[in-house]
């Protein structure tokens, strides 16, 4: 991964112009310079990692109903691009592997984990992973803290990520609760200031905060001094950068 900070995150791609979790939007924030992107897993009735937001095909597709109760032969076909713009229209709901096939080797992907499926998906996952051979540019976050903890006891390997939007008074404490080995944490970007970040560093975790697309908010982020940041608008944050 890169090592000049802060690093450039794609937020489900660039989510401000393409339409999210799909591959055009991550194919265009490689195109702007994006040096990691940030994806959500979900898991199929057939036991396939699906990368999208929402538990429901409604929002973002042309389809209906629970990802978890849809076979990955009822969902690959499925219309994800219209919502955002015709331009897009035909873009699909890609498998976790077609994004791995795409984000070369070395680049962040931060896969968010947005429900455990009774266990399923923490398995589903880890297996994916040792199939690919991608563990030291992979970090898994998640809500549920419960998930990231178990994904590290099973396997150690693993980066996990302290996903986070309340104002913890002591992240760095709270993630030491967790009793393994907290890679990164991905804080609100409200929800996180210097005093958090220089314990955070004290400590050698990195900070991921999300989702971060003002002019404004780049600025309080990095003269905070964080990792890497989370955005909609890769581009934008690029060229802010490089200016």
């Amino acid at each position: 991964m890169s090592k000049h900070f802060p690093i450039v995150i794609g937020h489900r791609g660039a989510a401000g112009e393409a339409p999210e979790n799909t591959l055009g939007s991550f194919a265009l924030a490689l195109k702007q310079g994006a040096e990691g992107i940030e994806l959500d897993v979900h898991l199929t009735k057939d036991g396939k990692i699906a990368v999208c937001h929402d538990p429901t095909l409604d929002r973002t597709t042309n389809g209906s109903g629970l990802i978890c109760e849809k076979s990955w032969s009822e969902i690959e076909f499925l219309d994800a691009g219209s919502w955002f713009s015709e331009a897009y229209a035909g873009e699909r709901i890609p498998l976790l592997s077609e994004v791995f096939e795409l984000v070369p080797k070395g680049m962040l992907i931060n896969v968010e984990v947005k429900n455990a499926y009774e266990g399923r998906m923490e398995k589903a996952l880890l297996a994916f992973l040792h199939e690919v051979k991608r563990f030291d540019d992979v970090v898994v976050s998640s809500f549920d803290h419960k998930v990231i903890q178990g994904l590290k006891r099973a396997e150690p390997e693993l980066k996990v990520g302290l996903l986070f939007g309340a104002n913890f008074i002591e992240p760095v404490a709270y993630a030491k609760l967790l009793e393994v080995e907290v890679y990164s944490l991905h804080p609100h970007h409200r929800s996180f200031d210097q005093a958090d970040m220089s314990l955070a560093r004290t400590d050698g975790l990195a900070v991921y905060p999300y989702t971060v697309n003002e002019i404004s908010d780049y600025q309080r982020m990095i003269i905070a001094g964080v990792t890497g940041i989370i955005t909609d608008f890769p581009g934008r944050l690029k060229t802010y950068l490089d200016t």
